[in-house]
This record gives structure tokens, C-alpha cells and sequence, in this order.
């Protein structure tokens, strides 16, 4: 096959070379963001009278028929040709001639890839936003649920204060809230056009680049021509943001994980979500949860792959970043396929509310509201601090509950304790006690779900 870009070779490229040199194996993907790309600039041309307009009007109609035969399967793409770009460029000049042949006219493969890849990680980064909402609103019913489920809340992995279960999910809920605006912000950086930027240096034809950008729903266009053909932060960002919102699955997994043991027994996975052991009958294995926080590892590893491949690499374009697709693509689609899944697997889970009502009993978790009531009536925090630690080892050494001591106990301790303090230490005091903007009171919890679904629905 004669190349596009041969001729100034004498001799045709080793077949190795071309399979080494190929990326349509992983680019092909690109192509309809690759003809819309190619109709916009052709639209472009004509209006600016750099090809006439019976030429364009030509290859926009060939370029939506090709796109409609990708479509119907009856395309084969061709390694010879590398790229999404040179197939699609072939496969027009196949069908209508040298007409086709001036598609290309003021434009680069190296501007054309750049602005490829934009349009499609911006297509991809919106699913994704979509995906997260509906893994936002499924944390949100839970937690409007469980509004009256106390579990004990958590530091070191140490049984710390009782928490609302709402209050925690509400927790991730805030996480993948700033996902989203990260995503948004990202979508904004990579929704700018670099075409017209030519190879490095711009072009010499009168291109009108605000119009492509207009006509592909882009904001803005580029403002440097050596930049824009050698910048990829735009995909190294979007590998940042996905590894971002696999670290806050893979976070929820690990507890997803916990929380289904025998050991805390606070949840159950539904069966259709959960699997089996092929030696041990009784087994119900979380491996949704364990595969999202395996699956995290692999986006973090598309991110320093591509900040590696770019970190040595002189101005402009390199064939080095030809690697930069793989990656993204990678990081992308391994977010897309776990955020479904994941979220279905919690809307069907099972709470188990009375476990971890009974996990609150344990661990001593209201002895800071002990303390507090002991600085209300006067006694400095760390001297209140060291009573309580004192009557916890008492407890301890006793086999009681704070709330279980008499009140001869208490004031074997300090005389500051009234009868009162049996309510204090109630878990449902101590939870309603922390009545501040986004503590885990009842009230301030059920602020934080409306406000949270009205954001998802303005």
C-alpha cells in the first residue's frame, strides 16, 4: 500500500515496522470523533474559499457515509494505513478520488489527533459524570433509609464515636460531589480546539478556527501552536481524576469488605452480586468490592505511565505519544465498567441495622461525651480526659458498660456526676449532641441529604 506521507521514500516500510508503528488497533475507536473532527474542518475550508465548495460539500456527504458504514460493520480498517486518521483519509480518497485528497488542506495528523483525542475523552469524561450521579443518588437513599441507623464511627480502625450509618455514607457521597466538579473542571480544559495549529508552527491558509471550534461544541481554541500539538495534561489529568474516583470506590470497597465478614456482620451482599467458593460450600465472597479496589491499582498505573512517557519529551510532537492513548483509554474504561456494577451492588445490599446497633455497645465509643459532660460542669478537658480513661479501665477490669455504672460508681470518680449523665450517654444523645454544620446529628445529616438531591436535581 503506497503511503500517504511516501514520497520521499524509496523503499516500502518493513512489515514489522508497520505493525510496530500501528495504533489503529486501539485509535480506532476515535473515529467518529475523527469525521465530525474531518466535517468541521472541510466546512471550514469552503466558507474561507481555500478548497471550492462543491469539493466540500462532496466530502462531508462521503465522510457521513463512511461514518454510517463504521457504524453497519462494514468497514475493515487497515494497518498499512497506522491510524484513524490515515484509514478514514484512505477510505474517502478510495471512494471520490483526489476531491479527497484536499481534505487535509492547513491540517497535521499532529493537530488532528490532538483535537481527536479531546473530543473523545470529552464524550467519555460526560459518561462518567452521569455514571457518578447515579452512584450519588444511590448513597443518598440509603442514607435516607437508615436515617435512624447509629453505628459506631471509626479512627485507626478503633471503635472511636457513634456515628449516623447515614452520616458516613453521606461521607462518600461528598467525595464523588468533588469528583464531579473535578471532572467538570477537566471537561473545561479539554473542550479547547488545538486544530489549526498545523504540525508546530500553524498554517499559511486564512483558517477561521473559531468556527470548528463552534461547529464541534467546543469553548475556546488554542493559543499556542507549539503547545497545543505536544500538550497532553488535558489526558494526563483525566487519568488523575479517574485514579481519583477508583481511590474513593476502592476506599467504600475496603469497608464494603469489612462490614460483610462474619467478624462485624453489618451488612449482606445480595447473591446476585457476590459469588462462591469452588472448594469451601459455605463461602459468599465480595468480590465486586475486591475487583473495584484490584482494578483501582491498574488506573493508577495508566497515570504514571503516561506522566512517564511524557516527562523526557522535547517540543513539539514525539512519537512517544502515540503511547499516551492506551492509557487514557484504559483508565476510562475501567471507571465505566465499575461504576455500574458497583453502584447496583449497593443499592441491593442488605443492612444488617441491629448488628451495628449492638457493634455501638462495644468499645467504650461514648466516653468522649462522658469528658464533655465532665469540662460543662467545670473540670478542665484533660483532667476530665484522665477520669474517664480511669473509669474505662474500670469498666474494663469489671466487665461493664460506661452507662452501666451505678451512681456511686460515678462519683467514686468525681462528684461532678449527676443523674443526668445516664441520658448523656445515651448513643442517641451522643449523636444528636453534635448538632454543628456537618456533624452527625439527626438534623444536620438530614440537611446534608437535601441539599445533596438538590444539587443532583436543580
Amino acid at each position: 500500500m503506497e503511503k500517504l506521507w511516501g514520497g520521499r521514500f524509496s523503499k516500502n516500510t518493513n512489515k514489522k515496522v508497520d505493525d510496530f508503528n500501528s495504533s489503529i488497533r486501539f485509535d480506532m475507536r476515535m473515529y467518529r470523533q475523527d469525521i465530525n473532527g474531518s466535517i468541521a474542518h472541510c466546512e471550514m475550508l469552503a466558507k474561507q474559499g481555500i478548497i471550492p465548495k462543491p469539493d466540500a460539500k462532496l466530502i462531508v456527504k462521503t465522510l457521513g457515509e463512511i461514518l454510517n458504514d463504521i457504524e453497519n460493520g462494514k468497514i475493515t480498517f487497515s494497518v498499512e494505513a497506522e491510524d484513524i486518521h490515515m484509514n478514514i483519509e484512505k477510505l474517502l480518497t478510495e471512494r471520490i478520488g483526489d476531491t479527497g485528497k484536499k481534505l487535509h488542506t492547513g491540517r497535521s495528523r499532529n493537530d488532528q489527533v490532538a483535537l481527536d483525542l479531546r473530543l473523545y475523552l470529552r464524550d467519555e469524561c460526560e459518561k462518567v459524570c452521569r455514571l457518578i450521579a447515579d452512584l450519588k443518588k444511590t448513597l443518598i437513599s440509603l442514607a435516607e433509609r437508615h436515617i435512624d441507623t447509629i453505628m459506631p464511627g471509626y479512627t485507626h480502625l478503633q471503635k472511636a464515636q457513634p456515628i449516623l450509618l447515614s452520616h458516613h455514607l453521606m461521607a462518600y457521597c461528598e467525595m464523588f460531589c468533588r469528583d464531579t466538579q473535578r471532572l467538570e473542571q477537566c471537561v473545561a480544559r479539554i473542550n479547547i480546539s488545538p486544530l489549526g495549529s498545523g504540525a508546530l508552527a500553524g498554517t499559511v491558509y486564512p483558517l477561521d478556527r473559531e468556527f470548528v471550534a463552534a461547529q464541534l461544541g467546543m469553548k475556546a481554541v488554542t493559543k499556542n501552536s507549539i503547545d497545543a500539538v505536544s500538550d497532553r495534561d488535558f489526558a494526563i489529568e483525566t487519568c488523575f481524576v479517574m485514579s481519583m474516583i477508583m481511590m474513593h470506590i476502592s476506599r467504600l470497597s475496603e469497608e464494603i469488605i469489612l462490614w460483610a465478614s462474619d467478624e462485624f456482620n453489618f451488612i449482606e451482599l445480595d447473591d446476585a452480586y457476590s459469588t462462591g467458593s469452588s472448594i469451601m460450600p459455605q463461602k459468599k465472597n465480595p468480590d465486586i468490592a475486591e475487583l473495584s479496589r484490584g482494578k483501582t491499582g491498574r488506573v493508577y498505573g495508566d497515570l504514571i505511565a503516561l506522566l512517564t512517557t511524557m516527562k523526557g519529551l522535547p517540543l513539539a510532537y514525539n512519537k512517544d505519544m502515540q503511547e499516551d492513548k492506551e492509557q487514557v483509554f484504559d483508565a476510562v474504561d475501567t471507571v465505566l465498567m465499575t461504576l455500574p456494577i458497583f453502584t447496583e451492588m449497593l443499592a441491593t445490599m442488605k443492612i444488617n441495622k441491629k448488628n451495628m446497633q449492638n457493634g455501638v455497645k462495644r468499645g467504650f465509643i461514648n466516653a468522649t461525651d462522658a469528658a464533655d459532660y465532665l469540662v460543662k460542669k467545670g473540670l478542665p478537658f484533660r483532667d476530665a480526659h484522665k477520669v474517664i480513661g480511669e473509669m474505662v479501665a474500670h469498666c474494663i477490669a469489671e466487665g461493664k458498660r460506661l452507662e452501666q455504672l451505678t451512681m456511686d460508681e460515678f462519683n467514686s470518680f468525681s462528684n461532678l456526676f449527676e443523674d443526668d449523665i445516664y441520658h448523656i450517654l445515651s448513643y442517641q444523645a451522643c449523636v444528636d449532641a453534635r448538632n454543628v454544620k456537618g456533624g452527625t446529628a439527626t438534623e444536620q445529616v438530614t440537611d446534608a441529604i437535601f441539599r445533596a438531591k438538590k444539587s443532583l436535581n436543580p
